[in-house]
Formats: structure tokens, C-alpha cells, sequence
């Protein structure tokens, strides 16, 4: 793969040009299938967050943190958001995430 803007080649992982630093658009074929709702793992309240860090792909305790910066901020208004996306947000289904169960294999005599 090759960048649009100055023609160096690139991986197909990558998401800026090393060169000049131009956007590849790799964010958004991979975000395109996503969407966002509340894991059934790796949550501490209600899993808002960590739905939110899935989602844009990032660590959940700075999405956290952000969080906690931004109802300070607002003087309480990210506890009723947080509610509200804890309302709104879908659950994963729990075959979502589970992996295929193998069978254990009994020993022969």
C-alpha cells in the first residue's frame, strides 16, 4: 500500500504516513464494524467506560480518568451522562465473546 499524498510505501496496519503524516483512513474501515455497547467483562460500575475504550480503542483508565475529569468539570453533569449511556447502551450478547467449547477427550484403556 502506498500513501495518497508523498507515494512512500506503507503497511496495510498502519493508520498515518511515516513520512509525511497523512491519515491512511485504516481507523475508520476497522471502526466500521463496531459498535458500542457494555462488555461483559472488565467492567467496575456498569461497564460504560470500558464500552467506550472498546469502542474508540483505547485504554480504559484513560477513558476513565477523562471521565472523572469531566464531571469535576461540569460540576456533576458526566454522573447523569453516565446513567443516561448506562440506560442507552446495548449488552453484549454472551456468545459474543465466548470461544467455541472443545470437547475433552477421555482416555482410551
Amino acid at each position: 500500500m502506498f500513501c495518497t499524498n508523498c507515494g512512500v510505501e506503507i503497511r496495510e496496519a498502519d493508520r498515518y504516513c511515516s513520512q509525511c503524516g497523512r491519515h491512511t483512513g485504516q481507523a475508520q474501515a476497522a471502526r466500521a464494524g463496531r459498535q458500542l455497547s457494555l462488555p461483559l467483562d472488565g467492567k467496575k460500575i456498569a461497564g460504560v467506560c470500558a464500552g467506550f475504550a472498546r469502542y474508540f480503542d483505547t485504554d480504559v483508565t484513560l477513558v476513565r480518568i477523562i471521565w472523572l475529569a469531566g464531571t469535576m468539570a461540569s460540576g456533576g453533569i458526566g454522573i447523569i451522562v453516565y446513567l443516561l449511556a448506562w440506560l442507552v447502551m446495548p449488552r453484549d450478547s454472551p456468545g459474543r465473546l465466548a470461544a467455541p467449547a472443545v470437547p475433552a477427550q477421555s482416555p482410551t484403556a
